[in-house]
């Protein structure tokens, strides 16, 4: 599309491969998705290696699509700069509608006959996640297919009205087996995170049949979560917030996990404690925090 402003606004996919649709990837959909736009780049180099190599399966194709907002990217607006919409709230869009929806369309158009889908995601709140699949549940999910992939855990979400217009949801209603990855952090890059995430998506592909050559790496037996099971801890007032754990740590009830203190005088305010036994699955790391806001979530034993 032409721009008023800067250079034209592009989305490029890379190939690799012809034949079968079988796996399509996409990167970062909003400005600050630092760690999933990394991800997406180090599997389009590590492809590319694989392709030269002859490593590919024949006859199958698999797409990568790095990022689909740029421009939000350039000027670090997380949303749709002159709007500020959402791209995946705008699935399967409109070609004649608002221009976030028409990006949503012509992206879905090249992507929605892929057999698999993966979706590199990020949460609504800033914060660290274990890394892990998370599947609508739609009544078309495969938790075995999920479970290929060898991460930590396969999160499963039932889905709210709200939730009709993402990727995810429309990439199955479309009949694509579709997943979405989190990987670990949204706007700084985790190197060991990353290779993580790649290994897996490796391992996801050679099962899928697009690649030639057996995954041996180290995998997890992947547990299986809802996530209307996980343990929600909010605090009871505002200030400046301090974890003392971190994404993957057990936790015993009563245990402190963090403190807030006061911005201006920096006096104790409160002493975050686990109300459970578990794993940390989710840390913010927004040091400001009002009342009420997530601070952890944990996977409860």
């Amino acid at each position: 599309m032409s721009s008023p402003c800067r250079d034209d606004f592009r989305i490029t996919a890379f190939r690799f491969g012809s034949g079968r649709q079988t796996v399509a990837v996409v990167g970062s959909m909003r400005g600050d998705e630092i760690q999933q736009q990394y991800v997406a780049s180090q599997l389009v180099a590590r492809l590319t290696e694989m392709e030269a190599a002859g490593s590919l399966a024949p006859d199958n194709e698999i797409m990568v699509i790095p990022s689909i907002n740029s421009f939000s990217l350039n000027v670090g607006k997380r949303f749709w700069p002159l709007d500020n919409t959402d791209i995946n709230r705008m699935f399967p869009g409109y070609d004649r509608g608002e221009t976030t929806q028409r990006i949503a369309a012509a992206v879905f158009e090249a992507i929605k006959d892929f057999e698999y889908g993966i979706q590199l995601a990020s949460f609504y709140m800033p914060g660290d996640f274990i890394p892990h699949v998370r599947m609508m549940q739609t009544g078309f999910e495969d938790i075995d297919d999920a479970r290929t992939f060898g991460l930590p855990y396969v999160c499963i979400r039932k889905p709210t009205p709200y939730d009709t217009t993402l990727l995810n949801y429309n990439w199955q209603i479309w009949n694509t087996k579709a997943f979405s990855i989190y990987a670990g952090r949204r706007n700084a890059i985790d190197v060991n995170d990353t290779s993580l995430i790649i290994r897996s998506m490796l391992r996801f592909m050679d099962k899928a049949g697009a690649l030639t050559c057996p995954d041996n790496s180290a995998r997890f037996l992947s547990e299986v979560i809802y996530e209307r099971d996980l343990v929600h801890i909010k605090p009871i007032g505002s200030g400046l917030f301090r974890p003392f754990k971190c994404p993957g740590d057990e936790v015993q009830p009563g245990e402190p996990m963090g403190v807030i203190t006061d911005a201006l005088d920096g006096h104790l305010l409160e002493t975050v404690h686990s109300p459970c036994a578990g794993t940390v699955f989710f840390v913010s790391n927004n040091p400001l925090v009002l009342e009420s806001n997530m601070l952890f979530r944990i996977n409860p034993q």
